[in-house]
């Protein structure tokens, strides 16, 4: 595959419609997170989430050395918070300063208002070329009724 084909790959990817999440970290005291959309269930029983990370992203360390992270589903008023943590200029630490923020039994940074949260122990790692593909195994949980925040294209929506 091509670097046209790799474009070609993000445009149409762009145009599918995806849950935004957080995935957050903890590690010697330092929190760590990113925008993502890359997330999916794994499994049920043991219940197990799936996150692909950026290897050039700072989050990207953090959840291997802390062995933990939080995924943040936003809900549709949370758009701040995505923006917050999509950027990559600024303190890593400042982007906690969006959103009401809360540790897990784990240390992993969970956002309080969140559609739904999930405190993952990260059970492996995969290389997948550009990211890592984290697997972990759900430790602890919330969620509320609202609606979700959406990306495609580009933009913020919900549903």
């Amino acid at each position: 595959m091509g670097m046209s084909d790799s474009v070609a790959f993000k445009t149409a990817m762009r145009r599918v419609p995806a849950p935004v999440t957080v995935i957050s970290a903890a590690h010697r005291g330092e929190r760590r997170g990113l925008t993502a959309t890359a997330v999916c269930s794994v499994s049920a029983e043991p219940p197990q989430l799936l996150v692909c990370v950026n290897k050039r992203v700072r989050a990207h360390d953090a959840i291997g050395l802390a062995g933990y992270f939080g995924v943040n589903y936003l809900s549709h008023g949370q758009a701040d918070v995505a923006h917050a943590f999509s950027s990559p200029s600024g303190a890593p630490g400042a982007r906690f300063e969006t959103g009401d923020w809360t540790e897990g039994e784990t240390g992993a940074p969970l956002l309080r208002d969140a559609l739904a949260t999930f405190e993952c122990r990260v059970v492996q790692a995969v290389d997948g070329g550009t990211h890592t593909l984290y697997i972990g195994e759900i430790v602890g949980m919330t969620d509320r009724d609202d609606l979700s925040l959406l990306y495609k294209s580009g933009l913020f929506s919900a549903a």
